[in-house]
């Protein structure tokens, strides 16, 4: 029995951490070769291969972003600077594909300067102290190592002098694996094994099976080998050409002891690989957690183009938040730990591959939260700095205020009006203003504030006016100015600043809206019948003679009238009107 031969597939599937008192590390499988084992079923097992590659593709998306890059510019370089692309590309592979990723970290004058992607399956852990992993053994080529051969141990991530590298490591916890975390699709590794032996057999029953469909019978003796070999030749050239049916030449004593061909049928062949084939497949995606395989480019039968959107776009919000998100919060807290030494601290994430459609952002009301939930990194729009401005504005409908003066802020033509109403433009408020270009002359009371004009907006518009012209509220000159510490539209400042000064910009280069000056005066100020000046009318207020507030021209000036529409250098605009104001 020899020559029978049977096809065991591997009961290796189950992770085994091995110690030995003789060794300082730790192996993993029993012939500490374990990792060679999850990549051989990556390499070999269709379904398997295709499952890892997409997923690890959706963990890094587009890569790692912070929400707050705009206002940490400086940190933002830097974490830019320690982590680059390629790096966390081969993070993301590593931890779906062996349940585990390192980084090195690399100082310089104990700062971090560089985390490098180390590969995973070189690397051993060293046996524990108090609980704690303090180091690492490296090997190229673990399963050809000599006994001479003596690993090189390097410090794991805090346990180190901050001079020389470090290994971090970013794994999931799993109850029982203190020192290596198995992967997470486990349970289906027997499918992709089987899937794997499955594509081996059909190829080569296809390439080397027993095909022979002439049998060609020499019954007058059996010749010499080489006698054999010869009349075999000649057969062949005769009744085969190079394209020819494969011919099976026998010698025989008689006829009566001739070749004969056995068969041992399998009844229904293919319907019986094409189940064991579907099968490894759908227990290999179990096994990844794949909600659909269209989400990984896999298609089956079941799984069309057709109109099965709300389908996909369910199995995608469910396969993101599931299975994507955690392993991406793996890595960010990991990244976080690295950062920290520098002192740097910001909110990282994930830039995804998802179409933003096929995310749920109705729970989330700020641009911050958006961007937290759904992966995509938006535009630095002014919707945030408009409510902020909106919040600190006043309603118009001021009960106990009269308006007594509204007019663009046009100081060539109000420098000869001798007449108007005179508010302090320098100095403290009184106690109870709220502006420094509030006054009370008398027993009269002003306050002088600002609207966003006009009052309307269009589908040009840009987002800040369109909120601006809706509030309709009114503002301090103070509020207004505070605003250009705050990104208003990203790139739209000096040289693409990402600040400017909306009191004189508005919207930015060439914004169609301006400032109005609202000047009003106090109701009913100290009602009392016997003082002539408890009744005043807005005549007399502006016979005070008083002069006019100051303030810079381009306030009241729309952007677009300004020089060069308020860029530095001249446009050439080919519409009467500029897209986006």
């Amino acid at each position: 029995m020899e020559n029978v031969h049977l096809i065991n597939l591997s009961s290796y599937n189950r992770p085994v951490v091995v110690e030995d008192k003789k060794k300082e590390y730790v192996a993993y499988g029993e012939d500490n070769n374990y990792y060679q084992y999850l990549i051989d079923n990556f390499i070999n097992s269709t379904t398997n291969n295709a499952s890892i590659n997409g997923i690890s593709q959706l963990i890094y998306g587009k890569g790692v972003d912070a929400l707050d890059s705009s206002t940490k510019t400086e940190e933002y370089a830097a974490l830019k600077s320690i982590f680059n692309n390629e790096c966390l590309r081969k993070i993301c592979l590593d931890l779906k594909l062996l349940g585990e990723a390192s980084f090195q970290v690399i100082y310089q004058n104990n700062k971090v300067v560089k985390a490098e992607h180390f590969p995973r399956q070189t690397l051993r852990p060293e046996k524990m102290i108090d609980g704690n992993i303090r180091a690492y053994y490296y090997s190229p080529d673990w399963a050809n190592m000599k006994k001479s051969d003596k690993p090189d141990r390097i410090a794991a991530f805090g346990f180190g002098n901050q001079t020389e590298p470090e290994i971090k490591i970013v794994k999931r916890y799993v109850s029982g694996y203190d020192y290596i975390c198995p992967v997470d699709y486990a349970g289906s590794l027997a499918y992709a094994e089987l899937e794997s032996e499955i594509s081996d057999y059909l190829i080569n029953d296809v390439q080397c099976g027993f095909s022979g469909t002439k049998v060609v019978n020499f019954n007058n003796g059996v010749p010499e080998r080489d006698k054999q070999l010869q009349v075999k030749n000649d057969v062949m050239n005769k009744l085969t050409g190079s394209m020819g049916e494969k011919v099976i030449i026998a010698f025989n004593n008689n006829a009566e002891s001739k070749t004969t061909i056995d068969d041992v049928p399998l009844n229904y062949a293919p319907a019986h690989y094409e189940y064991l084939s579907n099968e490894a497949a759908k227990k290999i995606m179990v096994g990844h957690r794949v909600t659909s395989p269209l989400l990984l480019g896999i298609r089956d039968d079941n799984n069309g183009l057709g109109n099965n959107a709300d389908e996909i776009r369910t199995a995608s919000l469910l396969f993101q938040n599931t299975t994507i998100r955690p392993y991406q919060d793996l890595i960010v807290d990991c990244m976080d730990s690295i950062l920290a030494v520098n002192d740097i601290s910001l909110k990282l994430y994930f830039v995804t591959l998802q179409p933003l459609e096929f995310i749920d952002t109705e729970n989330a009301v700020t641009k911050e939260a958006k961007e937290e939930e759904t992966g995509v990194k938006l535009a630095a729009v002014p919707t945030d700095v408009a409510n902020a401005l909106i919040d600190l504005g006043e309603d118009e409908d001021l009960e106990n205020w009269d308006l007594v003066d509204e007019r663009k802020v046009d100081y060539d033509q109000e420098e000869t009006l001798d007449k108007m109403i005179g508010l302090a433009s320098t100095g403290s408020a009184r106690p109870n203003s709220k502006s420094e270009q509030d006054k009370d002359i008398g027993d009269l009371r002003f306050k002088v504030r600002y609207q966003y004009a006009p009052l309307r907006s269009d589908s040009e518009s840009r987002d800040f006016c369109v909120k601006m012209a809706a509030a309709g509220k009114i503002y301090r000159k103070e509020d207004i100015i505070s605003m250009e510490n705050k990104v208003v539209n990203a790139g739209w400042g000096a040289n693409g600043a990402n600040t400017y000064s909306i009191w004189f910009y508005k919207g930015g280069g060439s914004c169609r809206h301006f400032w109005m000056r609202k000047t009003y005066m106090a109701k009913g100020v100290n009602p009392d019948a016997k003082n002539p000046r408890a009744e005043v009318s807005v005549n007399e207020a502006k016979a005070e003679g008083l002069k006019p507030v100051k303030n810079d021209s381009k306030v009241a000036k729309r952007t677009r009238d300004q020089v060069n529409r308020g860029f530095l250098q001249p446009k050439n605009f080919k519409t009467p009107r500029s897209k986006g104001v």
